[in-house]
C-alpha cells in the first residue's frame, strides 16, 4: 500500500427506520442483543457490516458471524474489551490488544459462539459510515447498519466472490443507490491499493446491473 484514502465520503438518503424480514437464528440473536447492549452501555457508536448488514438491509443469506465497524479513541481499546465480560463478549485470543494494535480489529466473540470481528475505524469513510448507520428493528434489538451505499464501497474493497454477489444483490434490492458516489470512494481504495481490479469489477457489476 502506498497511502491510505482520506477525503472519500459518500452521501445516502436513505435515513430510515427499518423493520427487517431478515431471519436470525437463536445464537446469532442473542449475540446480537448482547452486542447492542454492551457498545451502548460503552456508548461507542458502531455500525453493522458484512454479510449479516447486507442480509438486514436487503436479503436473507446465511452468516456466521458478526462483522462491525466503531469508531472510538484507540486508547479505549482495553477498557472497551474489559467491558463486554459482563455481556457475555470475551476475546478470541490472549493477546487481542496486540493483535488489535497491528491489525486494528478486536476479535471477540459472544458465549452463544459466534464470533464477532469489530474493526476500529481511523479513516473519513469509516467515521461517516458509522455516523450515517441507519436504525434496523429485527425483534429484539435495534441495531446500527451501514447503509446501502456504504456496504457497496466495503464489499468493493473485499472483491471476492462472496462480496461480488453481495453487490449484485444491493444493486438489485436498491436500484436507485447512488453507486456514483461509491465508485468515487472505490477508486480512491483501489488507487491507494494499488489494485485496479477492484474499481473495473465494481463497474462491470453496476454496468450489469442496469436494464438493457
Amino acid at each position: 500500500m502506498t497511502r491510505s484514502p482520506q477525503s472519500g465520503r459518500v452521501s445516502n438518503s436513505y435515513g430510515r427506520s427499518i423493520v427487517s424480514e431478515a431471519r436470525v437464528d437463536d445464537a446469532l440473536s442473542e449475540a446480537l442483543v448482547a452486542l447492542a447492549h454492551w457498545l451502548s452501555a460503552a456508548r461507542v457508536p458502531y455500525a453493522l457490516i458484512g454479510g449479516l448488514a447486507v442480509a438486514l438491509q436487503a436479503a436473507p443469506r446465511f452468516t456466521k458471524d458478526i462483522d462491525l465497524v466503531v469508531w472510538t479513541d484507540d486508547a479505549r481499546w482495553p477498557e472497551l474489551v474489559a467491558s463486554a465480560e459482563p455481556f457475555s463478549i470475551m476475546p478470541r485470543r490472549a493477546d487481542v490488544l496486540a493483535f488489535a494494535q497491528r491489525t486494528r480489529v478486536l476479535l471477540l466473540a459472544h458465549s452463544s459462539g459466534v464470533p464477532l470481528d469489530i474493526s476500529c475505524g481511523a479513516l473519513p469513510f469509516e467515521q461517516e459510515l458509522v455516523e450515517r448507520a441507519e436504525p434496523i428493528d429485527v425483534g429484539a434489538v435495534v441495531l446500527q447498519v451501514a447503509t446501502p451505499v456504504h456496504l457497496l464501497v466495503m464489499k468493493a474493497i473485499a472483491n471476492r466472490p462472496r462480496d461480488r454477489a453481495d453487490i449484485e444483490t444491493l444493486l438489485r434490492t436498491f436500484p436507485d443507490v447512488d453507486t456514483v458516489a461509491a465508485r468515487a470512494v472505490v477508486q480512491e481504495f483501489a488507487d491507494a491499493l494499488e489494485a485496479p481490479e477492484l474499481l473495473s469489477d465494481f463497474d462491470r457489476l453496476v454496468r450489469d446491473s442496469q436494464p438493457r
